[in-house]
């Protein structure tokens, strides 16, 4: 129950994020929920290799490096979807900014229940 929670509000914060963040569209939000499992899906395998690739990089620049590869995530999922379009790297970066800080804002919302 917990998942199905979690990628309906990880969709919700990519639809608003997508109202929010101009050069970003997307068809609705069903599309919005398809995306977000594919941003989700992208960052556990191919984000997570290029991790652990780019960990001295990582750690030298405090972390920069893992947003780039968020937003190269967001990328990924524009070129695969018809309905989820960016229009360049600064709009997906502007997105992922925008997509974490909702989540965090739906994170203190529901809190930890566990």
């Amino acid at each position: 129950m917990k998942l199905i929670i979690e990628i309906l509000l990880m969709g919700l914060a990519v639809f608003i994020g997508a109202k929010i963040v101009p050069g970003v569209t997307i068809d609705g939000y069903g599309s919005a929920i398809i995306a977000a499992v594919l941003i989700a899906l992208a960052n556990a395998t191919i984000g997570f290799i290029l991790r652990i690739l780019t960990f001295p990089v990582n750690f030298l620049t405090l972390g920069l490096m893992s947003f780039v590869i968020s937003v190269l995530m967001i990328l990924l999922v524009d070129n695969m979807m018809a309905s989820f379009n960016t229009s360049g790297f600064l709009s997906a970066a502007f997105l992922a900014i925008i997509v974490a800080l909702v989540k965090a804002i739906f994170g203190v919302i529901a809190g930890d229940k566990e």
